[in-house]
């Protein structure tokens, strides 16, 4: 090996890495290019991205919406709502006709609205006169009446005079609210965790210039996922919540990727004879290959949101998977190219007690020694806490969010308390029942014989269908809602559809109920089969995959503990609702598996590296833990302290993201990768890398080791010993 040339002995990608080292001005070219064009679209993509889209395509619920839209004058569940409340005066005063008149004005010069529906008695009016309802029937699509509501928010608000307030709710109101609360919240939160994300990557890279590398790796990849997402945008509708996941992701994914990748460009190029350009593909060779199949597995894990079938979830796993490609793309091209560049100056304007070339933490070899001398003194207690906090997944409750991810300061807010407290708790979430007009009748005495309906409208012919609206008694988040619902789909006439904004939660919700044993499975499938592909070995594929696994149950424990149970509800500033949000499960497993992945593929990789190269499971599970502790370490530092930055501002939503990822990132690092990991290392011994020799044959050949793909195994480093043996625990 040693007489063969540099690029016989590097495999694909450590010949790419040697590549791009050796033509920084074609690759850097490249990137401009790709920068500038699509950083063009990028300021456009916010105004572009929906606001809606949370809904189960297809669905009965859907159906209705588009019906009433077609025959009954837009009033479906993304009409505008506009409620008028005064303490003092009522309807028939002069004064609060005059605010009504004016709304009415305001709605229908809205090219958004369809038709304008004046206040009632008895219907949209309040028994005491105090309230009421002017409705704007929806002219155009959910998005574009989200975008309306922003816009009508302030011009309602101006038509308010002493005495007599003016609130915009509903659905198109309260989603343009909380995505206004979250998209603030976010920026809060970024502005506070860039400062200590800069110091944290200083403490980690020791020096300013390695410290810049991950920010590279960041911009790139937001820049380009954003301009993607504008162009995505001119084919179908892309959720806001899009740009907001692939902010967090790109900053995540290029911290972790440029520690790993920079820290072993340091051990390759210092102390030794090696050219910047040829430290820079041994380098791609051995900790390129790891962040290939770490991209790939976060990708795999994300594709997975694809299957519920939602706008919003499909959009925001996009908005993600952009993001991860170009940041993926950027560390195996750029990011060698520029280390080679750099050269010897990686390290400029370094801290004072930084040891330039350091790539073996001395601090985590020992720890890796303890662990490997008494691993079931710190195994056992690691493992019960998990699994403690994990069986709190046993008694979570999840559902679609209430009033209560709203500030409370918000416009649709107030007015939906107000509509509440004058029409009772019901009036809010009001089903719509559409059906073909001969069911007319037994549609009414359908409706009229259930208990949970307080009241139901007179019945609306149009286009050979009958609409009725229906009351229920009960706040529009309660679970009888959700029942109510699903009796009446079962007892009403065939070819009768439910509709409405609760409806279409209730929808969206079975959906995910539906998928999320669907998606978890298809994530875990999907990650064993890399895992096996990577390590070659189905017993650490294995044990990859359920402690991830566990790691996102101790997550979800603590979750349902925090926002489920109110724990810690007065210090983290919200109102529970008594249930985790039902998009959790689903979307943030998701996201956890692929950041957990992440570690397993950095430690495991550098394990099987040492046992490539010295055939001793001590020296790889010790070594594994000295060269990826340190990267680990730091890059969760990161993470956690960015998540954890969102669960102290802003609304309900941002709150359960920051916890649940901050939470489950550091029981991933500190009891996970860095404890029980080890651990089944140790456990396992020589067998932890044993690979039948049938899947031998099916697997193509994955090495770690510089030069491993050209050398065969030695008899002092069997890549696969075919009897493992057991080696003696020590139990302290």
């Amino acid at each position: 090996m040693e007489g063969k040339p540099l690029t016989q002995q590097l495999g694909p990608i450590g010949r790419l890495g040697l590549f791009t080292a050796s033509h920084f001005r074609a690759v850097a070219a490249v990137w401009v290019l790709i920068a500038i064009g699509l950083g063009f679209f990028a300021p456009r993509v916010e105004r572009a991205l929906s606001g809606a889209g949370w809904e189960a395509s297809g669905s009965a619920s859907s159906q209705a919406r588009q019906i009433v839209n077609r025959d009954f004058g837009g009033s479906s569940s993304y009409a505008l709502e506009v409620v008028v409340h005064s303490r003092s005066l009522n309807a028939s005063s002069p004064a609060f006709a005059r605010v009504l008149a004016s709304v009415e004005h305001t709605l229908a010069a809205s090219k958004d609205v369809r038709g304008v529906y004046a206040p009632l008695a008895g219907r949209t009016i309040s028994a005491d006169g105090h309230t009421a309802i002017v409705t704007a029937g929806a002219g155009s699509n959910p998005n574009a009446m989200v975008a309306a509501a922003g816009t009508l928010k302030s011009r309602l608000s101006a038509d308010a005079r002493a005495g007599v307030e003016v609130h915009l709710t509903g659905a198109a109101g309260m989603w343009s609210d909380f995505n206004e609360a979250n998209r603030s919240a976010m920026l809060r939160s970024e502005v506070f965790s860039w400062p200590v994300t800069l110091a944290i990557l200083l403490l980690a890279f020791g020096s300013l210039v390695a410290a810049g590398l991950p920010l590279m790796l960041t911009l790139l990849g937001l820049l380009a996922a954003a301009g993607s997402l504008y162009l995505g945008t001119l084919i179908a509708p892309i959720s806001i919540w899009a740009m907001n996941f692939a902010l967090m992701f790109a900053l995540a994914l290029g911290i972790d990727y440029a520690l790993f990748i920079v820290n072993r460009f340091r051990g390759a190029r210092f102390g030794s004879h090696l050219s910047p350009s040829e430290a820079a593909g041994i380098t791609m060779d051995t900790a390129g290959k790891a962040v290939l199949f770490s991209g790939l597995t976060v990708l795999v894990s994300l594709s997975a949101v694809m299957l519920v079938e939602s706008p919003a979830f499909r959009s925001m796993s996009l908005g993600i998977m952009l993001a991860v490609i170009f940041v993926l793309a950027a560390t195996l091209t750029l990011l060698p190219a520029v280390l080679a560049r750099l050269g010897d100056r990686v390290d400029r304007y370094a801290l004072p007690w930084v040891h330039s070339g350091e790539h073996r933490s001395v601090r985590f070899a020992a720890w890796g020694q303890r662990l490997w001398k008494t691993p079931l003194r710190f195994g056992l207690p690691a493992l019960a806490a998990l699994i403690v906090l994990a069986s709190g997944v046993l008694t979570l409750r999840t559902a679609m969010p209430s009033i209560k991810v709203v500030p409370s300061s918000a416009g649709s807010r107030i007015g939906y308390e107000q509509v509440q407290a004058a029409f009772g708790p019901g009036a809010t979430g009001p089903l719509q029942v559409v059906a073909p007009s001969a069911e007319s009748s037994a549609v009414a005495a359908t409706l009229k014989a259930q208990p949970g309906i307080a009241a139901v409208s007179a019945p609306q012919l149009a286009g050979g269908h009958v609409l009725y609206s229906a009351i229920p008694a009960a706040d529009p988040s309660s679970p009888r809602v959700g029942a109510l619902i699903d009796q009446l789909s079962r007892s009403l006439p065939r070819g009768s559809l439910i509709g409405g904004a609760v409806a279409e939660d209730h929808a969206l919700q079975s959906a995910l109920s539906a998928r999320t044993p669907l998606v978890i499975g298809v994530v875990l499938a999907l990650g064993f089969i890399l895992l096996l592909i990577a390590l070659q070995t189905p017993a650490l594929a294995a044990v990859g995959v359920l402690t991830n696994l566990l790691a996102s149950g101790a997550a979800f424990g603590v979750a349902k503990w925090v926002f489920q149970d109110g724990v810690l509800h007065s210090l983290l500033g919200f109102t529970p609702q008594g249930f985790l949000d039902a998009w959790g499960p689903v979307f943030f497993f998701a996201m956890i598996f692929a950041i957990s992945m992440d570690y397993t593929v950095f430690l495991l990789s550098s394990a099987k590296e040492h046992w490539e190269t010295e055939g001793d499971a001590r020296a790889a599970m010790v070594g594994g833990v000295a060269h990826s502790g340190r990267v680990i370490f730091a890059a969760a530092a990161v993470m956690v302290a960015v998540f954890f930055t969102f669960a102290l501002s802003g609304p309900l939503p941002p709150k359960e993201m920051g916890i649940i990822l901050g939470v489950a990132v550091l029981l991933d690092a500190a009891l996970v990768r860095l404890l029980l990991l080890p651990v089944a290392l140790r456990l396992l011994g020589s067998s932890a890398w044993y690979l039948p020799s049938f899947m031998r044959r099916l697997l193509p050949a994955v090495h770690f080791g510089h030069g491993q793909a050209a050398a065969a195994p030695s008899a002092a480093a069997p890549a696969y010993p075919v009897r493992p043996q057991a080696e003696p625990v020590e139990v302290a």
